[in-house]
């Protein structure tokens, strides 16, 4: 106890607010995942509600999601660092970014009467646009998946040696990811789907890597998913695609 008392005290600022835990028995709740999945939950609702202000709660979760999935390169955690998983949080900032300014652009211009405070009208992609996703899923998964082994074949974690399916898991939901964030900013319903792709890998493999907040979220989220899905669909229903977004329509094209 001693030992892990002067470790901590070692840690600077920084690696303690990563490494700060709650005992669960035997288990140790990380207090930044935690916080962060919450947050992350709420932009989800945020979202489903189709409001502007759930793409900036969704940054700040990113922010801190990625320091918790490299908390051991920082020397603030011992868990297996999940570079896919840090390597996302940037891709769901760049990508936030955009829909943020989308869904900021398109309320103005289409809905600023809407006392909702909804900023998108949800649609179906087409059948060139879902196939332009699929195929970038999975010939994505395929590449990440080859980038992923390099990188750690460059720097191996001498405590940790990943199952064949470590890589493969950690590259769907890297892709899967970029593509459900991107297809939010769209205002795709399809979206709610691929999130139920990731959600499927997402949380065993949490499980798996001892990332427990993050399996939890990724349970309930699944079936958040599945609601949101309905309420969208319910507010596209009988809205001709052409009537949606005309300002914007031809930019996905």
């Amino acid at each position: 106890m001693q030992a892990l008392a002067l470790a901590d005290q070692t840690k600077n600022v920084f690696q303690q607010a990563i490494d700060a835990t709650i005992p669960f028995g035997s288990y140790q709740l990380h207090w930044l995942e935690l916080i962060g999945v919450l947050i992350g939950l709420a932009s989800a609702y945020l979202g489903m509600r189709r409001w502007v202000a759930a793409w900036p709660v969704g940054i700040l979760a990113n922010i801190m999601l990625f320091f918790v999935y490299l908390g051991a390169v920082f020397g603030a955690d011992e868990r297996i660092p999940l570079f896919g998983q840090a390597g996302r949080q940037v891709f769901f900032i760049v990508t936030s970014i955009y829909g943020w300014w989308r869904w900021a652009k398109v309320r103005r211009l289409n809905h600023a009467n809407d006392a909702g405070g909804v900023a998108i009208t949800p649609r179906w992609a087409t059948g060139r646009e879902r196939l332009a996703v699929v195929a970038f899923w999975l010939i994505g998964t395929v590449v990440v998946h080859q980038a992923f082994v390099w990188l750690w074949n460059l720097s191996p974690n001498p405590f940790f040696t990943p199952d064949w399916w470590f890589y493969w898991c950690d590259a769907w939901i890297f892709v899967g990811s970029i593509v459900a964030t991107y297809a939010m900013a769209r205002g795709w319903n399809e979206f709610w789907l691929a999130w139920i792709g990731v959600d499927l890998v997402g949380v065993p493999f949490a499980f798996a890597t001892d990332y427990v907040p993050t399996a939890v979220l990724y349970t309930f989220y699944g079936l958040f998913v599945l609601y949101g899905f309905t309420q969208w669909v319910k507010v596209s229903r009988g809205v001709e695609q052409g009537d949606v977004e005309p300002e914007l329509a031809g930019s996905s094209r």
